[in-house]
C-alpha cells in the first residue's frame, strides 16, 4: 500500500516532482563542482603561482648566519659555496615530487670591453639531469623567471651548443641600451680568472636591477671566477600546503621542539618548512629559507579560496533548499483533502509524514545523482578555463554530496511536514 501511495503521487503531481528534482539537481551539481574544484584547486594555484618566482633559497651555512648576524638580504660571504654535483640529490627528498623547478646561481664580478664593471649571474637554463633515482627531467631558471619579458632573441639553450660553438648570455636592457648591444652581437667579459667571448642570445627586460646583469651558463661563471663545480646560492620552486600552527610552531621553535608524533605529521606533509628542512638534509653545510613574500601568499589565495568557494556551495545549498519548501509545501496543500482523508481513516502523522519524506528522499536521490554527474562536467568547465586544465574526480566527493543532499531535502521538507502536522481532518474534508 505504501508503495502504491508513493507511485500514486508522483503520477497524479509529476511536474511538481519534476521541480523538486531538477532543485535538487542544481544544488547538487553546484556542491560537486565546488567540492571537487576545491580539493584539486590547491595544486593548480600553487602552478599558477609559481610563475611568480621561486618560493625557496638555498644558501651557504656562513652566508646565512652573516645575513642573521647583519640583518642583511641577498649578500654572499666570500668564499661560501655550494656544490654543484650535490644538485641532484634534492630530488630524492621525500617531497621530491612537490620540487616543480630549481636552478643553482652563481654570481661574479666581470669587467667588459669599456672598462665598466658588471655583474654576471651563472645558471641553468634548460639544463638536462639524469638522477641516480633513474629520473630524467630538464630544469632551469627560464621557468623561475617567468615575468621577464625577452626583447631581442630567445632563451639560451643548452643543450642546442655544440663544444666548439661559443657559449650564449643574456644582456639585461639597460645595460644593452647603454653599450648598443643587440642579438647575436658577441660580448667579451673578464673574470678575476680567465676571460671568455659569448653570444648575446638574448636581450631581456627584467624590471629590476637584473636589467644591468648579464647571464649566462653556470659553468661559463666559474670559469671566469675560478670555482669549478661551486655555486653562491640556489632558488627552488616547490609545491607547497598553507601553514597552520604545526608548522608556524616548527618554524619558529625548530624541529626539535616537537613531539615525536607532531614531527611526523610535519615532516610528512608538504610545509614550506619541512621541504626546507629535507633540502638541508641532502645538501652540505646549507640552510633552505622560505622565501616569505611567496609563501604566505600562496597560503592566503589559498585559504580565501577555499572560504569562497565553501561560501558558494553553503549558499547553493541554502537557496535549493528553500526551493524545496516551498514546492513540497504547495504539494501538501493541494492534497490536503487527500491527507485529511488518510487522517480520518486512521492514519497517524508519523505514517503520512514518512510518506511525504519518502516522495521527497526518492526524488532527491535521483535529482542528485543526475545533478553529481551535471557538478563533474560543470568542474572541468572550471578547470579548463581557469587553469587550463581538467579537475580530477575526487571519490570522497560522492559520499558528502549523498549527505548534503539528504540533509538539504529533508531541511526543505520540514516546513511542509510542519503544516501537515496542523491539518484537521474534520475541517478539510468540509472545505475548510
Amino acid at each position: 500500500m505504501f508503495l502504491r501511495l508513493v507511485r500514486g503521487a508522483f503520477l497524479r503531481q509529476w511536474k511538481k516532482m519534476l521541480m523538486i528534482g531538477v532543485t535538487v539537481a542544481l544544488g547538487a551539481s553546484l556542491a560537486t563542482a565546488m567540492l571537487n574544484v576545491m580539493m584539486d584547486v590547491g595544486d593548480k594555484v600553487n602552478q599558477e603561482l609559481k610563475a611568480y618566482g621561486a618560493n625557496i633559497t638555498v644558501v651557504p651555512k656562513s652566508t646565512a648566519v652573516i645575513s642573521d648576524l647583519y640583518e642583511v638580504e641577498g649578500g654572499i660571504s666570500e668564499g661560501a659555496y655550494l656544490r654543484e654535483d650535490e644538485l641532484g640529490r634534492i630530488k630524492t627528498i621525500f617531497w621530491a615530487f612537490n620540487i616543480v623547478d630549481f636552478a643553482p646561481l652563481l654570481d661574479t664580478e666581470v669587467t667588459l670591453p669599456d672598462g665598466s664593471t658588471v655583474t654576471a649571474v651563472g645558471s641553468w637554463y634548460n639544463h638536462h639531469l639524469s638522477l641516480p633515482t633513474g629520473e630524467e627531467l630538464d630544469t632551469g631558471l627560464p621557468a623561475l623567471r617567468a615575468w621577464w619579458t625577452v626583447t631581442e632573441g630567445a632563451w639560451i639553450d643548452e643543450q642546442a651548443r655544440s663544444g666548439d660553438e661559443a657559449p650564449a648570455c643574456m644582456v639585461g636592457a639597460l645595460l644593452a641600451e647603454r653599450m648598443s648591444l643587440h642579438a647575436g652581437d658577441t660580448l667579451t667579459m673578464k673574470g678575476t680568472h680567465g676571460e671568455e667571448t659569448c653570444v648575446i642570445a638574448a636581450v631581456f627586460d627584467a624590471g629590476a636591477e637584473e636589467d644591468g646583469m648579464i647571464f649566462c651558463p653556470l659553468d661559463v661563471a666559474q670559469r671566469l671566477s675560478g670555482t669549478e663545480g661551486l655555486l653562491t646560492s640556489m632558488e627552488v620552486s616547490a609545491l607547497t600546503t598553507p601553514d597552520n600552527d604545526l608548522a608556524r610552531k616548527a618554524q619558529r621553535q625548530g624541529p626539535e621542539s616537537l613531539s615525536v608524533a607532531d614531527y611526523e605529521t610535519w615532516y610528512c606533509t608538504a610545509y614550506v618548512s619541512s621541504i626546507c628542512f629535507q633540502i638541508q638534509e641532502v645538501i652540505t653545510d646549507a640552510v633552505a629559507s622560505p622565501v616569505r613574500q611567496v609563501a604566505e601568499s600562496e597560503g592566503a589565495i589559498m585559504e580565501k579560496t577555499e572560504l569562497l568557494m565553501i561560501l558558494i556551495t553553503v549558499l547553493a545549498l541554502i537557496g535549493a533548499a528553500l526551493g524545496i519548501t516551498n514546492l513540497v509545501t504547495a504539494s501538501v496543500m493541494e492534497r490536503s483533502g487527500e491527507i485529511g482523508l488518510m487522517k480520518a481513516i486512521g492514519a497517524t502523522n508519523a505514517r503520512i509524514s514518512a510518506l511525504i519524506i519518502a516522495e521527497v528522499l526518492m526524488t532527491g536521490i535521483l535529482g542528485g545523482a543526475a545533478g553529481y554527474l551535471a557538478g563533474f562536467g560543470f568542474a572541468q568547465i572550471i578547470g579548463h578555463t581557469v587553469f587550463s586544465s581538467g579537475v580530477e574526480m575526487k571519490p570522497m566527493v560522492i559520499p558528502i554530496v549523498a549527505v548534503l543532499v539528504v540533509i538539504m531535502t529533508l531541511a526543505g521538507s520540514l516546513p511542509a511536514i510542519r503544516f501537515l502536522l496542523q491539518l484537521r481532518p474534520t475541517e478539510v474534508l468540509h472545505g475548510r
